[in-house]
């Protein structure tokens, strides 16, 4: 009687489930679950201490980590202080040498940003040897990753720049159009002007007392300046 019973108890079940007999009242649908989110893209940051950090400015903090934060990127951020296109900083190590050591080894990244410019202008660099540095950098991404998104901007400087910077920016921005790499360029968009101890322009808002390196506002904001620099340039939202 027990078997007779639960056969029947089964066959019924069986039975609405094939087909046509509609959700018993007050059952309890299953949703079907979310689609999984998009892959983030990938992003590699190389620069200085703008974009690898600084003292208690840790590179999460900087412009870097807010933009990444921001659109949604996986950021792979690359770099170190005082480093450039030819300047080694204390490590001995330029954009060239950091690109092997930290980035070349990786998979295909989405978007490579190449950040700097403002530590040549400090050495006054012979323009024929930065001119070979970059050339040289941007070849090796290119070859590292053959069709990778690759932007170039420029240096950053906290204010008015001096003319030294003036002649790095236009070295960069000339081996990367040679190279048809899109050039980003925040010295001749003043995306810092001023001066920070004369209280004039927007330096006072934006850099911190060494008059160089931006606070945390500084940094929301020059966020905000290279997302629009790389939406005017349709780079915004890479791996689309």
């Amino acid at each position: 009687m027990r078997v007779t019973l639960l056969g029947s108890v089964l066959a019924l079940a069986l039975s609405g489930c094939a087909g046509g007999a509609g959700t018993p009242a007050g059952a309890h649908t299953v949703e079907a679950p979310a689609p999984p989110p998009a892959r983030a893209p990938v992003v590699l940051f190389l620069g200085d201490s703008y974009t690898a950090g600084y003292r208690d400015v840790e590179a999460e903090q900087t412009y870097a980590g807010v933009l990444s934060r921001k659109l949604g990127w996986q950021p792979v951020i690359g770099g170190y202080p005082g480093t450039g296109f030819l300047a080694e900083g204390k490590i001995g190590k330029n954009f060239g040498r950091l690109f092997a050591d930290q980035l070349r080894w990786r998979p295909a990244p989405d978007l490579v940003l190449i950040v700097g410019g403002h530590n040549d202008a400090l050495r006054d660099p012979a323009p024929a040897a930065l001119d070979a540095a970059v050339h040289g950098l941007l070849d090796d991404v290119r070859t590292t990753w053959p069709g990778v998104s690759l932007v170039v901007i420029g240096p950053i400087w906290g204010g008015t720049p001096p003319d030294r910077a003036l002649a790095v920016r236009d070295t960069v921005r000339d081996a990367a159009a040679a190279g048809a790499v899109p050039f980003v360029d925040p010295l001749a968009e003043e995306w810092f002007t001023g001066d920070v101890s004369d209280g004039t322009g927007n330096a006072p808002a934006y850099i911190g007392r060494d008059e160089a390196h931006p606070t945390a506002d500084g940094h929301a904001y020059l966020a905000d300046r290279v997302a629009a620099s790389l939406t005017a340039l349709g780079v915004q939202n890479p791996g689309d």
